[in-house]
């Protein structure tokens, strides 16, 4: 990759959200925001390897935006219209209650996620519009077609540009109707991040991962006594603190069981374990954990173990039971089976694995899951075609290296 490309690669990976966030806060329409974004990094392909890449990137892409969504407008002969929408935006800010975060990020999630929306189609385009994710990527992680994906992220932005969605921070009455879809999507951003699908991005992209955090945070500030959203934060800290040993120098994935544990980041963990604790105790006194909270938990057993050896895995498919009642998904059941193999052994957790077959048959972890049981019961050949299913399907170079590793090393 030139010295342009990694500056044109990262300015979308950086700017993305904060152009489209000034577009939408001007124009007052999703639409013609993410248009003029794209137009402007269209640009930026073919005006910085000529002229050279700008002295701020940033301020280079959100004024070539501006200028290509104006030159839009004006060839729709609609700017008089866009000016009224993009005043009544404006006038809606003097709504935000009094302390209410300004960030613009945070707005575009909250507009993007309305209630008006089904909650899939929420997620899928906030994952586009603040995640800057691709098409492909956001249909590889709802496990759908990408033509689907695309139709539902067009409908949902007409849907908001012909509700007159506002583009702000609701006020506090109104965020725990929408708080659940914000909460999907900065999870989904953090997974993104965690394990990047895409086979020509880095394994894993700490801009992302860091964004969700610092975003989570926000909503911590405007919701403290909301579980859910302490668990998610304390989820994504957890998982954060063991980024650096997850991937070899050698850019292969490193399994949870090889990790040098010394290199996991205490501060995170210990940060996550106290949010994990004042949810224990939540539940304690009668409020039912939710979903993120229930992962933290488990993810702070992990990380509680000083080795694999000494994990409670009968705590971990406790708290996997507890989830799957709460969100019976094949994905939950998959996981579930992996805690089961360390407890019962593989062979029990092989027959729980067989029966999400027809389910998860295009989702690469079902069938590295699958090769890994095979291998413990001494099945090689079933292994090695689990393995050559499962580096088909991976999106993850490191992933793929790490598979095709295991699967080398079958007899």
């Amino acid at each position: 990759m030139s010295d342009v490309e990694w500056a044109i690669t990262r300015a979308h990976h950086e700017e993305w959200a904060r152009v489209v966030a000034a577009l939408t806060r001007r124009f007052g329409d999703l639409g013609i925001a993410e248009e003029g974004a794209a137009e402007a990094f269209a640009t930026a392909v073919e005006r910085w390897p000529a002229d050279g890449v700008p002295p701020n990137p940033g301020a280079w892409l959100t004024t070539t935006a501006n200028r290509k969504a104006i030159d839009r407008i004006r060839r729709e002969n609609k700017r008089e219209d866009k000016q009224k929408e993009a005043q009544l935006v404006y006038g809606d800010d003097s709504l935000e209650p009094p302390g209410a975060i300004d960030d613009d990020r945070l707005r575009l999630i909250f507009t993007c996620c309305h209630p008006a929306l089904a909650m899939e189609t929420r997620v899928a385009l906030t994952l586009r519009m603040v995640g800057g994710l691709t098409m492909p990527q956001i249909a590889r992680a709802f496990l759908v077609q990408e033509t689907a994906m695309g139709q539902r992220i067009t409908r949902a932005k007409a849907k908001i540009k012909a509700a007159r969605i506002p583009y702000r921070v609701p006020p506090a009455e109104d965020l725990p109707a929408r708080v659940s879809g914000v909460l999907a999507v900065l999870f989904l951003v953090f997974n993104e991040g965690y394990l990047a699908t895409g086979p020509d991005t880095d394994p894993v992209r700490h801009d992302l991962t860091a964004e969700a955090i610092r975003l989570t945070r926000l909503i911590r500030a405007l919701l403290p006594d909301d579980g859910e959203v302490a668990g998610l934060l304390a989820l994504m800290l957890v998982i954060e603190a063991r980024s650096t040993a997850r991937v070899s120098a050698g850019g292969e994935l490193v399994a949870l069981d090889e990790q040098d544990r010394g290199a996991w980041d205490a501060a995170l963990i210990a940060e996550g374990h106290r949010l994990v604790r004042e949810r224990l105790a939540a539940a304690a006194a009668g409020v039912a954990p939710g979903r993120y909270q229930i992962l933290a938990a488990i993810n702070a057993v992990h990380t509680s173990a000083r080795d694999m050896r000494d994990t409670d895995w009968s705590q971990v498919v406790a708290l996997y039971d507890q989830l799957v009642r709460l969100e019976p998904s094949p994905i939950i059941a998959l996981n579930r089976a992996i805690a089961v193999a360390e407890l019962d052994g593989p062979e029990v957790a092989m027959a729980a694995v067989h029966r999400l077959g027809d389910k998860l048959a295009g989702y690469h972890a079902y069938h590295a899951t699958r090769a890994d049981l095979l291998r413990r019961l001494g099945r090689s050949q079933e292994s090695r075609a689990a393995y050559d299913k499962a580096i088909e399907l991976a999106g993850n170079t490191a992933e793929t290296a790490y598979l095709t590793r295991r699967r080398d090393q079958l007899g």
